[in-house]
């Protein structure tokens, strides 16, 4: 089979690249699920960078990579748009404005994590519920159409909510991809969107290989190197959260355990410290894995503050970018296939459900607490759906409108 061919222009500029994914990182509250509704919107339907084909595609193989999926996802449209320049622009854009926000609250703003239960932050879990329900909406009426396509996605929403674990999302997955063999015809195009941008394969097995070597090398290179020592510590660091960015799947909340044993039993941070910071986390828009910017900068061991904010950050978020850059080559040769195109079709159905499964829990069992809740996400889904407001309007309006109802309440 041929190599691809690598592309010597761009359909765009990281500069582009990195303006987008800095605004949804601004904006872009309520978790991954609503996440991937985010960038739908703003990536596929406002500026056009993947179709909706290509989008699905993506998101479907990012939900069998550990680590987390909305993450992995920006850095494969960045990647898509301007190549290696841009997977990164992707990643900083989107990470940048939480993990600041994270350090400078490991530094000292305690302030921030006294008003955790304020209207306003109620407001923009309410935004997330219409956020997800925009994309699930958006997502069926193209991935879910007809008969057998509806049904997976309603049985793979069934197993996720009666299996809420990795075990039933994977496995709704993985129906839905024998289902589409069996049960559907390949009755669409491959999309024209070139998801690899033109990365060679011996490249994609240089990373899939340092992925794995990492994997192995670090815990090896830790024990020969202990500390007390700086560089024993940074090490330690390292490994600690480059294996909890390797090993998770299921994304954000997931990690939280992995991570918990590997800082608080040793002494790095106390259990009152990992609790606040968590709860800080979910007051930020973007990805939820840049707690380990936090975590990095209260570790009381040398590295700590900025310097481990960046060893920790950077070591959750390497297996992402190794991953998506190896993986992608072989995956965009695959899904023009038949028989894969079938499958896909399935997946992407079933990734419908696993949206809509996550519709109700957690996204709306956690939030919806009463009339004025709904009636505020209703609105906000009726700015989304019908007058096409930005997102980071509706995410201002919903947290204004929580606040003026967390007044009443």
């Amino acid at each position: 089979m041929a190599e691809p061919v690598e592309r010597t222009t761009r359909a765009g500029t990281w500069v582009e690249v990195f303006a987008a994914f800095l605004r949804l990182g601004l904006t872009s509250f309520g978790g991954p699920i609503a996440h991937l509704g985010y960038f739908r919107q703003d990536i596929v339907e406002r500026r056009g960078w993947l179709d909706e084909h290509a989008y699905l595609d993506l998101v479907a193989l990012c939900q069998f990579l550990p680590g987390p999926a909305s993450s992995q996802v920006g850095i494969g449209i960045g990647l898509s748009r301007a190549g290696y320049a841009g997977a990164l622009a992707a990643w900083v854009g989107f990470t940048m404005p939480s993990a600041i926000a994270l350090v400078l609250f490991g530094l000292g703003i305690e302030r921030f994590g006294t008003s955790l239960d304020a209207g306003w932050l109620h407001g923009l879990k309410i935004a997330a519920v219409a956020v997800v329900a925009q994309a699930v909406w958006g997502m069926a009426s193209t991935m879910a159409t007809g008969t057998t396509r509806a049904t997976l996605a309603v049985i793979a929403a069934a197993i996720v909510l009666f299996v809420p674990t990795t075990a039933g999302q994977l496995g709704a997955i993985a129906l839905g991809a024998v289902a589409g063999i069996v049960l559907l015809q390949s009755d669409r195009k491959a999309s024209e969107s070139a998801l690899a941008a033109g990365v060679h394969r011996r490249v994609a097995i240089v990373c899939l290989a340092m992925f794995f070597a990492l994997l192995i090398g670090l815990p090896l290179l830790a024990a020969a190197v202990p500390g007390p020592s700086a560089a024993g510590q940074a090490i330690a660091e390292a490994n600690a959260f480059y294996r909890a960015g390797s090993l998770v799947f299921g994304g954000g909340h997931v990690v939280l355990p992995l991570l918990q044993a590997a800082v608080v039993p040793p002494g790095w941070v106390t259990d009152d410290a990992f609790l606040a910071g968590y709860g800080a986390a979910q007051a930020v828009p973007g990805p939820l894995f840049t707690f380990a910017a936090y975590l990095g900068t209260v570790i009381g061991p040398q590295p700590h503050g900025v310097a481990g904010a960046a060893i920790c950050l950077v070591a959750i978020f390497l297996p992402s970018f190794l991953l998506v850059i190896g993986v992608l080559p072989f995956w965009q040769v695959v899904r023009i296939r038949p028989q894969a195109q079938a499958a896909l079709a399935g997946v992407n159905a079933a990734v419908v459900g696993l949206l809509l499964a996550a519709l109700y829990n957690p996204v709306w069992t956690s939030t919806i607490a009463g009339p004025r809740d709904f009636a505020l996400a209703l609105t906000a889904f009726l700015l989304l759906v019908v007058w096409k407001a930005p997102p980071w309007l509706v995410v201002v309006l919903c947290a204004a409108g929580g606040a003026a109802l967390g007044q009443f309440g």
